[in-house]
């Protein structure tokens, strides 16, 4: 009997840990499974470089064409640009799961898969496209959709599968692709607003070429520059705000969204604290905080918490991100109804040093240039959103709560 007492607690204690176990997935990594095959050093290499592994990592659903060291070495001997290379290699990323068994069971027997060089919007037309065709004879021919059906490399092998998330294979040879290794510009030679409308900013592009916060902006692209893009729709929400600014603010408003430095993801991804911006002037500090939880990067006013969703271009000097809420900074606008004054000025913080680099335009203006009856003076609807981000840190599968109905069914029977 005391036997079947003790089994019972055990079987609660256990039920209670399970349900109170929180669920956690763990991300893939492309360059720690290339580093388990030394033939792929090269690719390996060229991913980290061109920041490519870090946008692999980012997505969920992807194919990894990898080259070993030999083809890698016949891309290497026509000398291109580390921009014109990551073109290249970014060809050989599908944006689409295919293992082993999928390539041979391809409807039709063909399917064009659509890469990571055509979604970054630098592939004229259907360049940026795979043709992948199951051959006779077991064989699976790839090609770029550009070579009107010629297929010069063909399936080697699974290397590693992670059923619908990511599956990395080697294919025989780099696929040949005159779009691809067509001399590109370097990121400060880019025109930023034409990249960032191209990419679902046109709002924010548009805007920023309205005023001179434009100037600031190109004035720092050379030296180091991050700029977090808000997306139309949030962009085209937030406008009615926006017009309600006076001319000052806009232009802070907008400098607010470039920091003066170049952020890489990675650089985002282990860093946490205060970020001084483009819009940072002294008293008026102008700055956020950014924090991360895993891949996830959120940057924080005291307004506003808004989401880093995609990337644009993350190449030294330059850095473009998009983001799915508009930043809204203290000095601008008011957390709360119940602040009838205008929001007081900062006292400067020895601990958020302003960037060295920053180039300075204009003077930032204080609360008070708001309008008294603009929506920035009510409470902003992304304060609540910010919120429940903040408590969704956590999520819970239904696996332990299974095991805990279970535990709890033996339990009743031990009695």
């Amino acid at each position: 009997m005391q036997l079947r007492s003790m089994a019972a607690m055990a079987t609660v204690v256990l039920s209670l840990a399970l349900l109170l176990l929180p669920h956690t997935t763990s991300a893939h990594n492309i360059t720690h499974i290339l580093a388990k095959y030394p033939q792929f050093s090269t690719f390996n290499h060229y991913l980290t470089e061109t920041h490519l592994a870090a946008e692999i990592n980012s997505r969920e659903t992807i194919t990894v064409c990898a080259v070993d060291n030999v083809g890698m070495a016949e891309l290497l001997s026509k000398h291109l640009s580390i921009y014109t290379i990551k073109n290249v290699i970014s060809l050989h990323v599908l944006l689409d799961y295919f293992g082993a068994k999928k390539l041979h069971q391809i409807t039709n027997g063909t399917a064009l898969a659509a890469t990571m060089f055509q979604a970054t919007g630098s592939a004229p037309g259907s360049t940026g496209f795979v043709n992948i065709t199951d051959l006779k004879g077991g064989k699976v021919g790839f090609g770029p959709a550009e070579n009107h059906g010629t297929l010069p490399a063909t399936f080697v092998k699974s290397v590693e599968e992670i059923p619908y998330n990511i599956s990395v294979i080697q294919i025989s040879t780099m696929l040949p692709s005159a779009s691809a290794e067509a001399p590109t510009p370097e990121p400060s030679q880019m025109n930023l607003t034409s990249l960032m409308s191209a990419h679902g900013c046109r709002v924010f592009a548009e805007t920023l070429l309205k005023s001179p916060a434009e100037k600031t902006f190109d004035e720092n692209a050379d030296g180091g520059l991050t700029v977090f893009c808000p997306g139309d729709d949030a962009m085209k929400n937030f406008m009615p705000k926006f017009k309600n600014l006076t001319a000052d603010g806009k232009q802070s408003l907008l400098e607010y969204h470039g920091v003066p430095v170049y952020q890489s993801m990675a650089s985002l991804k282990s860093n946490n604290g205060v970020m001084n911006t483009l819009a940072t002037d002294g008293a008026k500090k102008y700055d956020f905080v950014v924090q991360n939880d895993g891949d996830v990067v959120t940057l924080k006013t005291k307004i506003v918490t808004a989401k880093i969703t995609g990337t644009l271009i993350d190449e030294q000097p330059i850095a473009i991100f998009t983001i799915n809420k508009v930043l809204m900074p203290k000095e601008l606008f008011k957390a709360s109804a119940a602040a009838d004054t205008p929001a007081p000025a900062p006292a400067p913080d020895a601990d958020s040093p302003e960037p060295s680099k920053k180039k300075k335009k204009h003077k930032a203006p204080a609360a008070a240039d708001t309008p008294a009856d603009s929506p920035a003076d009510g409470p902003s609807d992304d304060f609540a959103d910010s919120t429940a981000d903040d408590n969704s840190a956590f999520s819970y599968s239904a696996g332990p709560v299974v095991a805990g109905v279970l535990s709890m069914w033996v339990f009743f029977l031990l009695l």
